[in-house]
């Protein structure tokens, strides 16, 4: 994630459009256009992995979206190891004889080093209250999954009762369970709820008094993805699963980095037990004044396992990225110094080996003992995310000796800065081009008409250079960072015209994705963001259906669309790009138009015949302003019917749409 303090905000880009275009104009009748699709193939392959998926633990992403947990702070790990809960009836500065009172000890020998001991004085007047991620979303009728680690330490406590109450603070669903003795032990029970709350929140009372030590209050919808016990949240998964990703890259982002590198992710503490995960601040937390969020915490109960396992449920290729040994250089910068860089080599050559490796290896066991014997088969792996300048190139280096040397089929994804162009980014391309890199990691964040002025972007490209992998982009309605950015069609619409660049030049770009991914409608950071969600539902903006009907219409096989010879770049507003899918026997025709005014196409055809109908896919708004939300979306595809000539075809395409034909090839 590209992050840019203030004073590179003001000096790098505004976005000030004025969006009040007169949809009037649409309703004028439509100009007519010649456009030539040649059949022929044009010797370029569109790579299996060019549209995906980006996954960046910000704006509550994992912890509070797509992982289900619904505790916050389950086990007592956050820098205040009570945020999250609360003891209405107690008092810290009391001996608390009418209620009772939970304090933190510590146990650092291990990774889940904090549990709470909690001494009830009075069993009618003590609870504990955990709050969830901006509350738990729970729906009537359907059942929740509660576990806990327990031990009796002192007393006659015999049961511990578990209760979702809605926001008036009234029950609307329980469990019980009782207690076995004072050592250690795992409890398990199921709350229904019996009514539907966005904001409810998790109580615990007592039966008896004495002293209860607990950990890992973890609670799960029974309904996951996949039915996996302690799984993702489905309607989640289930939208990127509709995208039809070609990669799913993971774990970011800035969050690769951290702010500093003690605080970097490091992916070793995020396989094996949940439960011995070690718990690490969030680098998002307090990093936009305009939106902190102090209890932004990684719990790593979404770690790489769970990610490989991910890719492989949504067909997807992995992409692993991890640190170069440099601090976000937005944040500390800070450097490992050259002589100490083999650990972080190490991680790299251990995760592919993690993904990779037989049982008979050490990371391969691992990986069968946490459930999945077979290979992940890994064949991507990134080296920093969007470091720059000279220190991070020496890093580079050294990575990519190691990991040819040990894993010669692996490609190895480099990053280019930051920014879409300036000294950091021609420094970076000149490097690791004379290094022979697999794929550079291109970034741009910008205004809806940067987006739609930069189709042409990789038209002038070297064909014998390093592929690029577009990896975060995405257009914003205001300002890079902006809290009042929205996901509106016209941010969409560029989006959808600057791909028809990405997709005309395949044998240059490989791998594409927006970012943001997620957004949690109460706990975000960043905007503009794919995937809206809160507690109970979640909704797709304009962008993600842009992405959609790109990831489902990918083809096989570039094709040209051309009118006057010349490809379809923006002359009138219109936009163009062509592929044909070899496994289906089709031909794949992409047009925006981005004009004010309706197009009628009137396309040639050379090179074959085509069936007599076929689809067209159409997305548009009534305002370039507008929005989806989370009822009925305003903005999503319509399918209707298209008639041909068998050598030639006319679609009529409305102001401000983005349109994908389908025509069997006869």
């Amino acid at each position: 994630m590209i992050f840019l303090f203030k004073n590179i905000l003001a000096g790098y880009i505004t976005v000030g459009f004025s969006l009040c275009c007169a949809f009037c104009a649409a309703q004028q009748a439509p100009d007519a256009h010649m456009y030539e699709l040649n059949l022929k193939d044009t010797g370029i392959e569109i790579q299996p992995t060019m549209y995906g998926i980006f996954f960046e633990d910000i704006n509550f992403g994992a912890d509070g979206g797509l992982y289900a947990e619904m505790v916050k702070n389950r086990s007592f790990e956050f820098d205040d190891p009570l945020m999250g809960w609360s003891q209405p009836n107690s008092d810290r500065h009391s001996f608390n004889n009418k209620s009772g009172y939970a304090s933190i000890v510590q146990d650092k020998l291990t990774g889940n080093k904090n549990y709470a001991r909690v001494e009830v004085n009075d069993d009618k007047g003590y609870s504990l209250i955990n709050e969830g991620y901006r509350g738990m979303g729970v729906k009537a009728g359907e059942t929740y999954n509660l576990s806990v680690m327990a031990a009796l330490q002192s007393g006659s406590i015999s049961t511990v009762t578990f209760e979702f109450i809605d926001e008036g603070g009234n029950g609307v669903g329980s469990a019980q369970i009782r207690l076995s003795g004072k050592d250690w032990a795992a409890y398990n029970a199921q709350i229904k709820a019996n009514k539907t709350v966005e904001k409810a929140r998790l109580k615990i009372t007592f039966t008896g008094t004495g002293v209860i030590a607990m950990d890992m209050v973890s609670l799960f919808p029974e309904d996951t993805w996949k039915g996996r016990k302690n799984g993702l949240r489905k309607d989640l998964v289930q939208k990127l699963y509709d995208l039809n990703p070609g990669f799913l890259r993971f774990p970011g982002g800035c969050i690769v980095e951290g702010r500093t590198l003690e605080k970097r992710y490091q992916w070793k503490k995020t396989v094996g037990d949940v439960e011995d995960r070690e718990t690490l601040i969030n680098r998002w937390n307090t990093e936009f004044e305009h939106k902190q969020t102090p209890d932004y915490f990684q719990s790593f109960g979404l770690g790489f396992y769970e990610y490989f396992q991910l890719a492989e449920d949504l067909g997807a290729t992995p992409l692993p990225i991890l640190s170069c040994g440099i601090a976000c250089q937005f944040n500390t910068g800070e450097l490992v110094p050259m002589e100490a860089l083999n650990p972080y080599i190490q991680d790299a050559l251990d995760l592919i080996e993690f993904a990779n490796g037989s049982t008979a290896t050490t990371w391969g066991k691992l990986r069968s003992d946490m459930g999945h014997p077979q290979p992940f088969n890994l064949k991507f792996i990134g080296v920093g995310n969007e470091q720059w300048g000279p220190d991070y190139i020496e890093r580079y280096k050294a990575f990519d000796k190691a990991i040819r040397t040990t894993y010669p089929d692996i490609k190895i994804v480099s990053g280019s800065g930051p920014f879409p162009d300036g000294e950091y980014f021609d420094y970076g391309w000149q490097q690791l081009k004379q290094l022979k890199a697999d794929l550079v990691d291109e970034h741009y964040y910008n205004s809806p008409k940067w987006f739609k002025e930069h189709a042409t972007r990789y038209d002038g490209y070297d064909r014998k250079g390093p592929k690029v992998f577009a990896g975060e982009y995405a257009a914003q309605s205001v300002g890079i960072a902006n809290p009042d950015n929205k996901n509106n069609w016209d941010c969409a619409l560029a989006e959808a015209a600057f791909m028809t660049g990405l997709e005309r030049n395949a044998d240059v770009v490989y791998m594409t994705s927006y970012a943001p991914l997620f957004a949690h409608a109460d706990g975000w950071q960043w905007t503009p963001d794919l995937i809206w969600f809160n507690n109970q539902q979640s909704y797709a903006t304009p962008n993600y259906y842009v992405q959609q009907l790109y990831g489902n219409n990918a083809g096989t096989n570039l094709v040209t669309i051309t009118t006057g010879n010349k490809p379809v770049t923006g002359q009138d507003g219109i936009f163009s790009s062509a592929v044909v899918d070899k496994t289906t026997n089709e031909v794949v025709v992409k047009i925006v138009n981005t004009a004010g005014t309706a197009e009628k196409a009137d396309i040639k055809v050379k090179g074959g015949k085509l069936a007599r109908t076929g689809t067209m896919k159409l997305l548009r708004g009534d305002s370039l302003n507008e929005v989806n939300g989370f009822d009925e979306p305003n903005i999503k595809p319509q399918q209707s019917t298209i008639s041909t000539k068998k050598s030639s075809f006319e679609a009529q395409i409305p102001a401000y749409s983005f349109a994908v034909i389908r025509i069997k090839i006869s």
